[in-house]
């Protein structure tokens, strides 16, 4: 059996496996990847931040003494920003819990030491996944299935035990706006209450509704098309295309246009092109292969 912890703290192997400094490479495989297997808390800290200072401890001998319930990922958003920007984190400490890949808990600030145990025992309970959850996690696998309406059934019988579930609530409008119901997605998302409304959960399908309905004003994408091609400066042109292309799923071509634009002009619009393409990344979700992909275009070219 595995040492007990003593009253200093996990042995010098255990902390390794379950704290960890993580970067923008490995989140991929260390926090994304590992919360298929277990939670995983990431703290999103800098060096010149006081409460994050207070608060790292805590989190580490919390987590230390959880046994292997969850995991502590450590990520400098000096060093590494994108993923904390991703996630609409505007303010430090934050920590958010990332379970079966995608982010469903957390909290800002240096909480006390008991909040931060409840989150755990939230995200890991000795009894192992309640009814709700275990529901979620099939209404997920059924979304990678292809089984919408499956899903759909899920999330809705979800909603009725807990009708301010907000993973069940996030979800359920995700599929709605996928379906090109996008007056019910926004019924679904009212639904969320107010005290929720920061959720993580939720700032995937807000980025994806708010790119809908902006496409949804452009009709036609020819006439735009013929104008780029008859003048590759006319940026606004450009840029009103891409949001059409990413509404119809065309993500690569929309991608290269807005990287197109700020080749040309980064300052055109006040940087608009960067700003929309963060976007189309939040709405796609942070792991997903465009998004990646989109990112890695992105900063060869700021680094260029």
């Amino acid at each position: 059996m595995l040492n007990e912890l003593s009253a200093g703290g996990a042995s010098a192997g255990q902390s390794h496996d379950l704290i960890k400094d993580v970067t923008t490479a490995s989140f991929r495989q260390d926090v994304v990847a590992e919360s298929m297997n277990r939670p995983v808390l990431v703290d999103f800290w800098a060096p010149w931040c006081g409460p994050c200072k207070q608060l790292t401890p805590v989190l580490e001998k919390v987590v230390q003494a959880a046994a292997g319930k969850v995991v502590l990922a450590k990520m400098n958003i000096d060093e590494h920003p994108s993923i904390a920007g991703q996630l609409g984190i505007q303010s430090i400490p934050a920590v958010i819990a990332f379970d079966k890949g995608r982010p469903v808990d957390g909290f800002m600030g240096a909480v006390p030491e008991g909040q931060i145990k409840e989150l755990i025992d939230r995200l890991a309970g000795p009894s192992g996944p309640s009814p709700i959850e275990a529901a979620l996690g099939e209404a997920v696998a059924l979304i990678e299935e292809g089984d919408l309406a499956g899903a759909s059934e899920l999330y809705a019988a979800v909603l009725e035990q807990e009708p301010d579930n907000v993973a069940a609530l996030a979800g359920f409008a995700k599929l709605q706006l996928d379906a090109g119901e996008v007056e019910n997605a926004k019924r679904v998302l009212a639904m969320v209450p107010e005290e929720k409304a920061g959720d993580p959960a939720l700032a995937g399908v807000r980025a994806a509704l708010e790119l809908t309905e902006q496409a949804a004003s452009l009709g036609d994408l020819a006439g735009l098309q013929k104008s780029v091609e008859g003048n590759p400066d006319d940026h606004q042109a450009r840029y009103d295309l891409a949001l059409g292309l990413a509404a119809r799923n065309q993500r690569e071509q929309a991608v290269d246009h807005l990287i197109e634009i700020r080749r040309r002009d980064k300052t055109w619009n006040d940087d608009a092109a960067r700003k929309q393409l963060l976007q189309f990344f939040e709405a796609w979700g942070v792991m997903d292969a465009d998004t990646i992909r989109g990112r890695r275009k992105l900063s060869t070219l700021l680094f260029s």
